[in-house]
């Protein structure tokens, strides 16, 4: 009985598990072999599409289905947060009336690695009596996507790292590699700048980082600004009336340019040794030469700035040294550039 039970324990001992950590640096590797290829297979045929997408006085919609209908969703998100007006259609619900999606002016970016998905396929007339231009992103210059295309970008015959060589894995790396070429190319030529980004970018943290001081400072009359020789009293009584009650107020000379600034923690401290002739003209007991920042400024330099000084409140001045806003710690922490 013993032996008979040793002799179950070997028929049943599991066999050796295969390196799951080597097979997983196959399959990366596989994948950034069908990106590395793509360089070589770009030419004019890449050019061109480039100046179609800049020629286009609508929107670049882009398709595709299944897993490269994923990618088609992140390459039209990508140009529509880099300056191209673009969006999403669904082969198979177009062919069942959101191709009403598509109008004059519009371009079709066409996404199928084989070129023969079948609801892509069935769409292509329609398109082309539409008088959309295509640009097919594909695996080869002859199929059913390519001829029926104005301009086609191959990624190549891509061999998938799926163990089957089924799965779309490398070739949607790859067409999603393609598809940020494009755009960024689309973007390079633009000029796309960083104060474009960040008004596409409002909420994230991508965008705050290039918000300007002239976009969280306080102007008009939740600005407030005094002459140099206004009395004590009259400056305290601005800074409660003003709108938001910044805590301070610029102080300026005759010809309006900046010579001080007078806060609320100066007010306490004049209280505290028993100075309280408020009939005194600011100027006698304001913050002379106080630190400043420029309306064009990066919101989050003068956070930092604030944030090393231990200060509530920067003047921002123009060229000639004019305050033309202030900026107050509560609109820093209301921008989260403050933590």
């Amino acid at each position: 009985m013993a032996t008979s039970r040793r002799r179950l324990h070997s028929v049943a001992k599991p066999a050796p598990k295969p390196d799951l950590v080597h097979y997983a640096r196959e399959v990366i590797r596989a994948e950034a072999e069908a990106v590395a290829q793509l360089a070589g297979r770009l030419n004019g045929a890449f050019a061109r599409a480039v100046e179609m997408v800049l020629a286009c006085s609508g929107r670049v919609v882009v398709t595709g289905m299944g897993k490269p209908g994923f990618i088609a969703q992140k390459i039209s998100a990508t140009f529509a947060s880099t300056g191209t007006p673009s969006l999403y259609l669904h082969p198979a619900e177009a062919l069942h009336g959101d191709l009403g999606r598509l109008v004059p002016g519009d371009l079709v970016l066409a996404l199928s690695n084989s070129g023969e998905t079948d609801e892509l396929v069935r769409l292509l007339p329609s398109i082309r009596r539409l008088g959309a231009p295509i640009i097919a992103m594909t695996g080869g210059p002859r199929n059913s996507l390519a001829d029926a295309a104005d301009v086609v970008l191959e990624i190549g015959p891509v061999p998938e790292a799926c163990p089957l060589g089924l799965a779309p894995t490398a070739s949607t790396v790859a067409l999603l590699a393609m598809g940020d070429a494009l755009a960024m190319a689309v973007q390079h030529r633009r000029g796309f700048s960083p104060e474009q980004f960040a008004s596409l970018h409002p909420g994230g943290a991508l965008g705050r980082q290039l918000l300007r001081v002239r976009d969280v400072m306080r102007t008009g009359s939740r600005n407030p600004t005094v002459p140099w020789d206004t009395p004590l009293r009259e400056t305290a009584a601005v800074m409660t009336r003003t709108e938001g009650r910044p805590g301070a107020t610029s102080v300026v000379d005759a010809q309006g340019k900046l010579v001080g600034i007078f806060t609320d923690g100066d007010l306490r401290r004049l209280v505290q040794v028993g100075e309280v002739d408020f009939g005194r003209p600011v100027s006698a007991v304001m913050g002379k030469s106080p630190r400043t920042v420029g309306p064009d400024d990066l919101a989050q330099t003068a956070a930092e700035m604030m944030r090393a000084t231990q200060v509530d409140q920067l003047p921002v001045v123009d060229a000639e040294g004019r305050p033309v806003g202030l900026l107050d710690v509560q609109d820093l922490l209301a921008a989260r550039l403050l933590g």
